[in-house]
């Protein structure tokens, strides 16, 4: 196929905050295609740099004067203030504001898109089809919320005619895509700046699969109760197929057994009559439920099953998703993104199974600890999810709980950590406050004792303790 060129009025594009997540990923898939990309960002970084070598032009720091006379379009997330300088200064230029989602959407005209939205586990699943698909030679396009292996490798502009994108539903953005295969991992009450209600999460999941191309599939998972739901509302639509997956009876793909193995688990489907087995190289149930979600994704593309479920096994994790950064004096350091009440369960219940069935040889016993160092995400989630999070965090043996990480938000009267490490109590838990992020590898260092793992966990930048704590371990 000839390979899509760039979209309309993305030839000079200045991305605002363009070292997130997901604008640096289309920021890297433009560059590729041939476009003069610059931007700005608060800090320099990995990502920042990343991008400087694909030849994107990155300020740092926000300024009016950083955004060039002649830029085509100004990229924005939902993130990026009203006051923003350059947003300020392209107004006055008349030009023109994309939102993320829009640039997106762009990127995957004339592809065969697969969208991955719903909780909890987007990236990883996006990330295990951009992992296989590229393993069995289709190189795919893609555009995931966390890197693979390498600062800037959230984004790939491939040769081959599949596109693999991380779908926010956060602020309702994957509105905008018109995948050929959809996935809906799961639907709780999350993001509550933009939803009120369940209905009104139902409500947006509906019109997203509504999107979904005539003849195109949705994969939505079977057994959990906000997917169900969406899945009951939806299967009526004319020219939509919907596949199910899941351990319990009923599913079209049907899990019947996950073995753990230490960091890694053997994952047994039934997939049209046939039995499947292969490994996943990341522990954990929930994690061999993402995979599974890929594999019937892939195979509604076309793809062989037997080929998807060993290129699967390709796949060996993604930044913050339970990624190992390092051992000393005995004790392995693993960071985690979780940041919501089901994330942080499945990671805990994931660590435990791996500390359970890991041997003494690989210096993970059965008596082995955890230990969470936790910084909760904004204010808002820790007013209607703060109990949640304190009673997912009784899953650890101890836990440091630190200050919220704010992100885009302002304060919100009587709302601090205080909430989490109550409930967390209250539950059972051992938990410390820990105001000075700065303490905190000296107070793990305390605690810590040879076989223990440690999880720093969360979506702010909890995750430059590790190698501090890794440092302090070692002293």
């Amino acid at each position: 196929m000839t390979p899509p060129g760039l979209p309309n009025a993305m030839e000079r594009p200045h991305f605002i905050g363009i070292g997130g997540a997901g604008m640096s990923g289309i920021a890297k898939i433009l560059a590729q295609r041939g476009g003069q990309v610059a931007g700005s960002d608060a800090k320099d970084s990995e990502t920042a740099r990343a991008l400087r070598a694909q030849g994107a032009t990155v300020h740092i720091g926000h300024a009016a004067g950083h955004l060039a006379d002649d830029a085509t379009c100004v990229v924005v997330s939902s993130a990026i203030r009203h006051d923003n300088p350059e947003l300020a200064r392209a107004a006055e230029l008349g030009i023109p504001v994309v939102h993320r989602s829009d640039a997106l959407a762009g990127l995957m005209d004339g592809l065969r898109p697969i969208a991955v939205a719903g909780t909890h586990g987007k990236t990883t699943t996006t990330s295990m089809l951009a992992v296989s698909l590229s393993a069995l030679g289709l190189d795919p396009s893609y555009a995931i919320g966390g890197d693979l292996d390498a600062p800037g490798s959230n984004a790939h502009h491939g040769e081959g005619d599949i596109f693999v994108a991380e779908a926010d539903e956060s602020d309702r953005s994957f509105h905008k895509y018109t995948p050929q295969v959809a996935i809906i991992l799961n639907a709780e009450l999350d993001h509550h700046a933009n939803y009120a209600s369940m209905d009104e999460i139902y409500e947006s999941f509906e019109t997203f699969v509504g999107k979904i191309v005539p003849g195109g599939t949705l994969v939505v998972a079977h057994g959990q109760a906000g997917a169900a739901e969406i899945a009951a509302r939806v299967r009526g639509n004319d020219g939509l197929n919907v596949v199910t997956y899941g351990e319990e009876d009923g599913a079209d793909v049907r899990i019947t057994k996950i073995t753990p193995r230490g960091l890694t688990s053997e994952v047994t489907v039934v997939l049209d009559g046939r039995m499947l087995t292969f490994t996943v190289s990341v522990p954990g149930r929930h994690y061999a439920h993402n995979a599974v979600a890929a594999l019937a994704a892939g195979v509604a593309l076309g793809i062989p099953a037997h080929n998807l479920a060993s290129a699967l096994g390709k796949y060996t994790g993604v930044k913050r998703r339970l990624q190992l950064k390092g051992e000393a004096a005995g004790v392995q350091v693993i960071d985690s993104y979780a940041h919501h009440p089901t994330e942080m369960t499945a990671d805990l219940e994931a660590i435990r199974g791996a500390a359970a069935g890991a041997s003494h040889a690989e210096g993970v016993g059965g008596d082995s600890r955890i230990l969470v160092v936790f910084q909760p995400h904004l204010f808002s989630r820790t007013q209607e999810l703060g109990k949640e999070m304190g009673q997912a965090l009784s899953l650890a043996d101890s836990a440091v709980v630190l200050d919220i990480y704010p992100a885009r938000e302002d304060p919100i009267p009587g709302v601090t950590s205080e909430i989490i490490i109550d409930s967390a109590r209250a539950a059972g838990a051992d938990v410390t406050a820990e105001h000075d992020k700065g303490a905190v590898a000296d107070v793990i260092a305390g605690m810590a004792k040879p076989g223990d793992l440690v999880l720093t966990m969360g979506a702010g930048d909890v995750t430059d303790l590790g190698p501090a704590i890794l440092a302090r371990l070692a002293d």
